[in-house]
């Protein structure tokens, strides 16, 4: 009978006869959140982008409507046939079953990002695997890592194990800045929420920056999920999604 095995880095391989199997590269709840996550906030994107065509105008402040001048029009047909887009047809209204799944999917959210943060914090997760060291924040550390990304270099085996200095930083900002923001304006939005905690929104500056807020951190998040998944793909695809799936860099011995 083969005896599973776990070989330590520097270790002489064992036995053919022994399945070779290496440590978790993730562990399991932070797959499970991650995969959440992507799920709520791909969600989120359909949803919001239906409810923005009901009114695809942007404004600063508490209130905003087609007799204030936007700081943004995105220049889209509405569903709305009292907002001016210069357009001579309105697109079918979906706002009703898009609200109700967006806020849900807000939830589903705020509740995975609350057990991951928890997680994150008793197990040490953030300190080890998302935190850069003092010594990665030089500015010579910072020069090399970002030459290797402008030069598209994929990255050598061994960084499949661990996280580089610029990937960390941007985890940071979008796991503690981010999506608490994204979160935060979402809630300013609600009338029912900010009826109850008005500071919310009264921090903010008024719903309308809210909405704009809230516009403007899902272009940036937007545009981290593209960068994020051409990383993924220029540093091997199948390695890197496995990793999220199984836990593991490298298919067991006997597996594809």
């Amino acid at each position: 009978m083969n005896t599973t095995v776990r070989v330590a880095e520097g270790e002489a391989p064992q036995e053919k006869s022994a399945a070779v199997i290496e440590p978790e590269r993730h562990a399991s709840v932070v797959r499970w959140t991650h995969w959440l996550t992507t799920l709520a906030f791909l969600l989120l994107l359909v949803t919001g982008g239906e409810i923005v065509l009901s009114h695809p105008r942007f404004y600063w402040g508490e209130t905003g409507n087609v007799n204030v001048t936007p700081w943004l029009n995105l220049h889209l047909p509405s569903s709305r046939d009292t907002v001016p887009t210069g357009y001579g047809y309105v697109l079918p209204d979906q706002n009703g079953w898009s609200r109700y799944l967006h806020f849900q999917s807000a939830w589903l959210l705020v509740g995975t990002g609350l057990f991951y943060l928890l997680f994150g914090l008793f197990s040490r997760h953030f300190r080890r695997n998302l935190l850069p060291a003092r010594s990665d924040l030089s500015p010579k550390a910072l020069g090399v890592s970002l030459k290797k990304h402008l030069r598209f270099e994929r990255p050598a085996a061994a960084e499949a194990w661990s996280y580089n200095v610029l990937q960390r930083i941007s985890y940071v900002i979008v796991v503690f800045v981010l999506f608490p923001l994204m979160i935060w304006t979402g809630l300013a939005m609600s009338f029912g929420f900010t009826a109850a905690f008005p500071l919310t929104v009264k921090l903010l500056g008024g719903q309308q920056t809210a909405r704009s807020l809230h516009f403007l951190v899902t272009i940036v998040l937007v545009l981290f999920l593209g960068v994020h998944v051409g990383m993924i793909v220029l540093s091997g695809f199948r390695t890197r999604m496995r990793a999220m799936i199984t836990g593991r860099a490298t298919p067991t011995e006997g597996k594809p």
